[in-house]
């Protein structure tokens, strides 16, 4: 079980394995400008978009939101939480993804109808591509972060301010931009742990 020998070593990538085998996201708060243009978003979108999707339903879609955009929602968001009675602290939360964020793409679970696709694998789908573009973002050079908190589980701001359709709603934010620091890394899990083995 511990050998490491791929079937086919021509075919072994090293450098992504090394990739992903020492990943660490950034913290959003620690991304400073500049952020990715036009072009090379569009890399890390395309990138994004190359994630598991049973039945080739795209069950998600991307809603880009730049800075200036950006402070608009995390006022609002800050005002609305504020409006529904949110503690102080979870109000600053609220609006702070935002009002920090460089450039942020929303990835928005869009189910559609299917009778052999059921919802939660697209959920699923939906996730993966957060973590695509999130690893695509690092892998291009980037900081990013993927977050979620209030605004994303909120229907109104969801639909007022990000244009969501009824049904659909917020997988995540990615939010983009240049590394700051580079922050330790956090404790891994044990994988002994959390891995069993069905042999027979």
């Amino acid at each position: 079980m511990t050998d490491m020998t791929p079937v086919n070593p021509a075919r072994r990538n090293e450098a992504a394995m090394e990739f992903l085998l020492t990943r660490r996201s950034r913290p959003a708060k620690t991304l400073v400008g500049p952020a990715p243009d036009a072009d090379a978003l569009r890399e890390i979108l395309t990138a994004g978009a190359r994630s598991p999707d049973h039945g080739k339903l795209e069950p998600w879609r991307f809603v880009v939101i730049s800075r200036e955009a950006a402070l608009r929602l995390g006022a609002e968001a800050e005002a609305r939480a504020q409006a529904q009675g949110l503690p102080a602290d979870k109000v600053a939360k609220a609006g702070k993804q935002f009002l920090d964020s460089q450039l942020c793409v929303a990835v928005i679970l869009s189910p559609k109808e299917s009778d052999k696709v059921p919802h939660i694998e697209q959920v699923y789908s939906a996730g993966a591509v957060c973590l695509s573009l999130l690893n695509a973002a690092l892998a291009a050079g980037w900081g990013a972060n993927w977050l979620s908190g209030w605004a994303a589980h909120d229907e109104a701001f969801g639909r007022d301010m990000l244009g969501l359709k009824p049904g659909e709603s917020v997988a995540g934010f990615i939010h983009l931009g240049t590394e700051a620091l580079t922050p330790v890394d956090r404790p891994r899990p044990d994988l002994d742990a959390i891995t069993s083995w069905i042999t027979e």
